[in-house]
């Protein structure tokens, strides 16, 4: 049997008439791409400026679909989905016509006279699979960024979102050019027979497991892929002497684990590494804080749905675990909600301390000296991202030379990804390819080299018959040494 894929949800058994639209849909999306009209400058903005009129005519569907979908509060949405989106697409705007301006880049003077540039090209169709937790941004900014390439383009929005997927579905070819851009919905077996076809581009983001299988699929029909996959993403606490300091440090922890999606996000902080002497402080000042933050509904999303529940809340039926409670541990099955928890030194082996956590459940991993954490974590795999709370310059500097991950951010967390003029990708297990802004642009773009030359000069020793004059003007060539090229052409040799 056939492993589910781009979701979980159980389908019946596939009708022939899917493979049949499926196929007939990405043929007609070929015929719209190779007509030409996506790669007109005035169709990409017409399509960009189509996104933000969704956004803006329907922010009070969007919140009430999020809500539906995950119980986010209305602040959450516009903050995390909503708002940033609106900016970003407006930034692709601003600056797009200079992102489609050939670079002009270094002839070497012995082609003189010639030219060499760079000229981004649109890729052709595109696939793009969302994921549940932001299940508006996740499909709407790399959407933006394969539109403002030039691409026609598909979109498979999360079917563990069902909410936001329907309003997806239903409003897109209201704003967008039906004929170039299509949404699908279904579950898992409707991710299999898009994977049947072949793509320009698929861009992916979800779980690692699901991943392979993508990757898998498109080895078939050789169609590049780009994954954004999940990790656990550490957070290192230094000692810090300011209260102010700590206290603005909480903040920006509660805000990126506990307020983004109740923690079910790629780039939500798993762990936090600090000193012994040093976790007692934190502890208490998050749970101070926290009971500011949460002391009223609607501060925290909640758990996706039941089967996450449980693996959740599976962790801390692990007595070890359990054990390890310091704060919070309190669940509810029946409205999907698990309290704020944190762990102090939840066994290494454990499950939790093994696999991303991607909830509301916050370990705590103690160290004797900060340093140490950087023999910790280049024992690890390579994470989304690696956040630190310090003001040591040069533990700052060794995180930034000695570990691996996708983003490092210092002194603050999950913000890396509202900015649209750095990548945001993973690398190794925690994905590859990277989109926002400009690199949006650049992931759903094929750079293309283009070198001009004219037929004015003609040099024979690249040419046989081969002698060991050939070869030595040949050296001078490859070693830019153009003085003595200058001169072995005349005939003066040393």
């Amino acid at each position: 049997m056939a492993p589910a894929m781009v979701g979980t949800v159980e389908e019946k058994p596939k009708p022939l008439p899917l493979a049949i639209g499926i196929g007939g849909m990405v043929s007609g999306l070929r015929e719209v791409y190779e007509s030409g009209r996506t790669k007109e400058l005035e169709w990409r903005q017409s399509q960009l400026k189509g996104l933000i009129r969704l956004l803006t005519d329907k922010e009070e569907e969007i919140f009430a679909v999020l809500h539906e979908d995950l119980g986010k509060n209305r602040g959450e949405t516009f903050r995390d989905e909503l708002g940033i989106l609106v900016k970003s697409i407006k930034y692709t705007l601003q600056n797009l016509k200079k992102w489609m301006a050939p670079e002009k880049a270094e002839s070497p003077l012995v082609a003189f006279p010639a030219t060499a540039m760079v000229v981004p090209e649109p890729l052709g169709v595109v696939l793009i699979f969302s994921c549940w937790n932001l299940p508006l941004g996740l499909a709407l900014e790399p959407l933006s960024g394969a539109i403002a390439a030039g691409n026609a383009v598909v979109l498979k929005p999360s079917e563990l979102a069902p909410s936001t997927a329907a309003f997806l579905a239903a409003n897109i070819p209201k704003y967008l050019d039906s004929r170039a851009v299509k949404v699908v919905l279904g579950g898992p077996i409707v991710g299999e027979e898009l994977m049947e076809h072949r793509w320009d581009k698929v861009l992916f983001t979800g779980s690692e497991r699901i991943g392979r299988i993508i990757m898998t699929k498109a080895a078939k029909t050789l169609s590049p892929v780009a994954l954004e996959l999940g990790s656990k993403c550490p957070c290192i606490v230094d000692w810090l002497d300011s209260k102010r300091d700590r206290q603005i440090a909480v903040n920006r922890i509660i805000g990126a684990k506990w307020s983004t999606c109740a923690g079910q996000a790629c780039i939500a902080i798993d762990h936090i590494i600090c000193e012994e002497r040093f976790a007692p402080i934190l502890i208490e000042l998050l749970k101070s804080t926290l009971k500011r933050f949460m002391s009223k509904p609607g501060g925290m999303a909640r758990i996706l749905n039941e089967k996450h529940f449980e693996r959740l809340s599976g962790y801390l039926d692990d007595n070890n675990v359990a054990a390890s409670v310091v704060h919070g541990g309190d669940i509810d099955p029946k409205t999907l909600k698990i309290e704020p928890t944190i762990l102090l030194n939840p066994p290494v082996d454990s499950d939790v301390m093994t696999e991303e956590i991607f909830g509301p459940i916050l370990p705590i991993i103690t160290v004797k000296k900060t340093e140490d954490c950087i023999t910790y974590l280049k024992s690890k795999p390579k994470p989304l991202a690696i956040y630190a709370f310090t003001n040591n310059e040069r533990l700052k500097r060794r995180i930034v030379e000695e570990t691996s991950s996708g983003s490092v951010t210092f002194n603050d967390a999950v913000v890396q990804y509202a900015l649209e003029s750095i990548p945001f990708g993973g690398v190794g297990h925690s994905g590859f390819g990277q989109y926002h802004g400009k690199y949006s642009f650049e992931l759903f773009s094929n750079k293309k080299a283009v070198f001009k030359r004219s037929f004015l000069i003609e040099f024979m020793f690249r040419y046989p018959p081969w002698d060991d004059s050939k070869i030595g003007t040949l050296r001078y060539v490859f070693s830019y040494n153009y003085i003595l090229l200058f001169f072995n052409l005349l005939g003066l040799r040393r």
